[in-house]
């Protein structure tokens, strides 16, 4: 099989460009993603098509996806995991040979055209081949194993393979465009065609998502040696090359010391990384481009006509509409009939320590008299996936399971993936987001909220920065002061966080539509402004490709 690539490119975006990213949220049907760097890379494809610009994504068929979020008898989370087919991927005929461990690992092709689900080129790699032993098999079973040699088996299977099947295919492409680090091991590749350093900064661009130091990946070489992650280098090769941090490899500085240019994710995530990194010899330049996500695949049409045309008794029927759509699910999956008339708080995401998932009831009895308020009556739903061996984040998830059981008026829903995304999104009111900051490097979901008339209420942190304007578009908690205890900050931002809640959302709500719909046009004029993924697309070519 020899790429034709499927469309006529747009102008200014004719520059070949190949797109590795681990994971891509495109549809709900296509279980290959876990979150945040997912759901990027899935705006990211769709804008491409929606643009026409010359890129393939390059990513891996999980076998088993990345979990089922299912329940125990007694309401608490479980993790399924089952095998997914799927009859939209073409099979290449392709095969790819890689080397792990010294073994031979044969990776199949498979295909996603472009009409199935309006995105780029889209090909995803499988090690589920007859001649590889079940070892070879598990590689691409489950996205983020929390076996680390698997993982970083994954890791070649991404990168080397992904780079071979680039020469397979016959398909030059000007930049490789690695979305996190974990497609390092094709820099290693192209190193060996090229020869030299110089030569491959100019083949590499990268996009870093990670806020703290900590949270970047680091391995013992030798391991990383033995497995194949270098493609054949000697350990002291790759030392001289990009060098060890206390005898240890980290992923991400390699990645900025091997690319040509690297971008944050937000403009606070740019300041943090140039902080992190800036102390660092040979590190390449980063800049911001923020993420964004794409409106067509999100918006619900009836209340975007609704908002261009500044009806609102036609915005309002939508959105009680949108939020009967939610109830049903929330009845289905809880046994609770919510009140589509009722302020409805939805606080939805992937579940980690510094999201503070619980933080809105970090006072019990403030929260309760919240829900208990007969004259301003308040709903609370909450929905996301743990990794699921982050115990503490389990345990939040069903610490909240218990909790909300004595409430009519407040659950937790399981199975939060694309599909369970819009219909949130869709059917708030609030869109609940409150991470420690500065630890969220972007996020985008109150984006595609905003979209759909539901207003952010946030810390002040990622993408928030850029966009919030307490009282006009949106609702913003004060800055904490970081230098803080993390109880102290918590509890700052717990207390801002009713204070807020009780005398200007929900009075608003209930004693002022007027001003609650023009909250909803201004947020969703805003959002529109600057956070569609056909800008992030665009700004991919001009301050990334195009140098």
């Amino acid at each position: 099989m020899k790429l034709k690539h499927p469309y006529k490119f747009g102008k200014g975006y004719e520059k070949p460009v190949a797109y590795f990213s681990m994971e891509f949220a495109i549809d709900q049907p296509l279980k290959i993603y876990s979150g945040g760097l997912g759901f990027l890379a899935g705006s990211h494809m769709r804008s491409a098509y929606d643009l026409k610009q010359n890129v393939i994504g390059i990513g891996i068929l999980w076998k088993y996806g990345y979990y089922d979020q299912t329940r125990k008898h007694n309401n608490e989370m479980d993790a399924l995991w089952q095998e997914r087919h799927y009859n939209f991927l073409e099979d290449t005929g392709i095969v790819l040979e890689v080397t792990i461990d010294n073994h031979p690992v044969k990776v199949k092709v498979f295909y996603l055209p472009p009409e199935v689900f309006g995105t780029a080129p889209i090909f995803l790699l499988s090690t589920d081949h007859p001649e590889n032993d079940h070892l070879a098999h598990t590689i691409t079973h489950k996205l983020y194993d929390n076996n680390i040699a698997t993982r970083i088996a994954q890791y070649v299977v991404l990168g080397i393979g992904g780079a071979k099947l680039l020469e397979v295919l016959g398909h030059e492409v000007d930049l490789y465009h690695f979305n996190e680090a974990h497609a390092l091991p094709a820099a290693f590749r192209l190193l060996e065609k090229l020869g030299s350093l110089d030569e491959l900064k100019q083949k590499l661009v990268f996009t870093t998502h990670t806020p703290v130091k900590a949270g970047n990946e680091v391995n013992d070489p030798n391991l990383l040696h033995k497995l194949g992650f270098f493609n054949g280098f000697t350990i002291k090769d790759i030392e001289d090359l990009v060098g060890f941090e206390n005898g240890m490899f980290n992923h991400t500085l390699a990645a900025l010391r091997m690319s040509k240019i690297a971008n944050a994710v937000s403009k606070k995530h740019c300041e943090v990384s140039r902080d992190m990194w800036g102390g660092f010899e040979d590190v390449c330049d980063i800049i911001p481009i923020t993420n964004a996500q794409n409106k067509a695949y999100w918006v619900d049409d009836e209340i975007e006509k609704a908002y261009q045309k500044k009806n609102d008794k036609k915005f309002l029927k939508r959105k009680l509409e949108m939020k009967k759509a939610l109830f049903e699910l929330v009845a289905d999956q809880t046994g609770k009939i919510f009140d589509p008339n009722v302020l409805t708080i939805v606080w939805a995401r992937r579940f980690a320590g510094y999201k503070r998932a619980d933080l809105i009831a970090r006072d019990a009895e403030r929260f309760e008299r919240l829900l208990n308020n007969k004259k301003y009556p308040v709903q609370i739903i909450w929905a996301g996936k743990p990794y699921p061996l982050d115990h503490g984040a389990v345990s939040t998830f069903n610490w909240l399971v218990h909790f909300t059981r004595k409430f009519h008026n407040a659950t937790i829903l399981t199975g939060y993936e694309l599909g369970l995304s819009a219909l949130m999104k869709k059917g708030s009111d609030v869109w609940l987001n409150n991470p420690r900051i500065p630890l969220e490097a972007s996020g985008t979901s109150g984006m595609t909220a905003a979209m759909n008339g539901s207003l952010n209420f946030s810390t002040n942190d990622g993408w928030i920065l850029e966009f919030g304007e307490h009282g006009k578009n949106g609702f913003v908690i004060p800055e904490v002061d970081t230098n803080l205890p993390e109880g102290e900050q918590d509890q700052h931002d717990a207390e801002h966080m009713m204070q807020i809640l009780e005398e200007e959302i929900v009075p608003m709500y209930y004693d002022d539509k007027a001003a609650w719909t023009t909250m909803n046009y201004q947020s969703m004029e805003d959002v529109e402004k600057y956070f569609r993924a056909a800008r992030m697309a665009d700004e991919y070519y001009k301050k990334l490709y195009d140098l």
